[in-house]
């Protein structure tokens, strides 16, 4: 998801209806994440000439937004319809609503928009939810365009602040990643893959954050 979620020690129980939990978990405050760009996706993204991008689990839309002002036609899908009128407001606001699709979809219920993208960017998918990546990345994989690229972030260990396992087995690392996707490797070339560190700041204590990053590039 957009933005930078870190999974609960509290886990909701396994039948929680997951548009019910994300409608309720932003109907909680009148913004959740940050609204920046993800600092990954803007350096990849930053690097190539602007196509179409599909944006999973865009949240209140920081990322697409982004790639629509740096000329991307972006497709923005999420779960959430709460998440999804704040990202019409502020792609309104930032006068690039005309470049943004916004869907309202359950990935694993509905499957995947139609059509291919030079882009296809997977923020932050981790839930305190069942999303199993052996589920949603390789259809990702699937609707890239010839020559388009896949990127995945993930948290790569809990915040230090967080008082989280820093084995929890939902930090994957790299290899596990880009294993889940299940590419074949005459198709597919690695471009990135391994760790990006940041400093980050919550309520005081200043840390650094580890993510994992996979890019691959269809061939």
């Amino acid at each position: 998801m957009t933005g930078h979620h870190h999974p609960h020690r509290q886990d909701p129980p396994a039948d929680t209806d997951p548009a019910e939990f994300w409608d309720g978990r932003y109907g909680q405050s009148d913004r959740i994440w940050s609204g920046r760009v993800n600092p990954v996706l803007a350096e990849v993204a930053g690097a190539l000439p602007p196509g179409t991008a599909l944006d999973l689990g865009c949240g209140e839309g920081g990322d697409a937004i982004w790639l629509a002002r740096q000329g991307w036609q972006v497709t923005a899908v999420d779960i959430s319809a709460v998440a999804l009128e704040r990202l019409a407001v502020e792609a309104e606001r930032a006068g690039v609503a005309d470049r943004i699709t916004a869907v309202r979809r359950d990935l694993l219920a509905d499957g995947f928009p139609t059509g291919s993208f030079d882009l296809v960017s997977a923020q932050f998918f981790q839930s305190p939810l069942a999303l199993p990546r052996e589920k949603v990345l390789p259809p990702a994989a699937e609707v890239v365009a010839s020559g388009g690229r896949l990127l995945v972030v993930e948290h790569g260990a809990p915040p230090p602040w967080s008082g989280l396992d820093p084995d929890d087995p939902r930090f994957a690392s790299p290899a596990e990643i880009i294993a889940a996707i299940d590419l074949d490797p005459d198709g597919w070339e690695t471009e990135r893959l391994g760790e990006s560190r940041r400093t980050a700041t919550h309520d005081g204590h200043t840390g650094e954050l580890v993510d994992h990053v996979v890019l691959v590039r269809r061939r």
